[in-house]
Parts: C-alpha cells; sequence; structure tokens
C-alpha cells in the first residue's frame, strides 16, 4: 500500500466516522468531534489526491478542509 493509499484511505474513514456521527443524531454539524474528524480527514484526503496527481480532487478536499478548520476556529472564537 502507498503513502497516498494510506492517507487517503484513513482520511476517507474519518470523514465516514464524522458523517455516521451526524447522520445517527450523535454529534451535531456544529460538534468540535465532527468538525476535527471532517478537517482531518479531508487533510488527509487532500494530501492523497496531490500525491495522486488528481487536481480536482485536490480543490474539492482543499476548500472542504478550509471550511471545515474555518468553521472550528469560528466555533473557538465564539467560545471566547
Amino acid at each position: 500500500m502507498s503513502l497516498a493509499d494510506i492517507a487517503g484511505t484513513s482520511g476517507v474513514s474519518l470523514i465516514l466516522m464524522a458523517y455516521v456521527q451526524n447522520v445517527r443524531q450523535r454529534w451535531s454539524q456544529d460538534d468540535t468531534r465532527y468538525l476535527l474528524l471532517n478537517g482531518a480527514g479531508a487533510a488527509l484526503a487532500c494530501f492523497s489526491s496531490v500525491l495522486l496527481g488528481s487536481v480536482p480532487f485536490t480543490i474539492l478536499e482543499g476548500v472542504w478542509t478550509m471550511v471545515s478548520v474555518g468553521a472550528l476556529v469560528g466555533k473557538m472564537r465564539r467560545k471566547s
């Protein structure tokens, strides 16, 4: 298994875990755990896409990462 496969599989697994928790109504979309898993998963999937040379998926996962991190930062600012 290549580094791209490991990173991609790990990233997609984190995204899916967050999604399942959300669908089961255990975590809301504003839950810190949801945002962390989504952001970390998207970052790993983005890294994998870069390694594979897939521009469309690099863009998708890069934006996904930025949106998740932005939501997490916004949540942390609101708490302060």
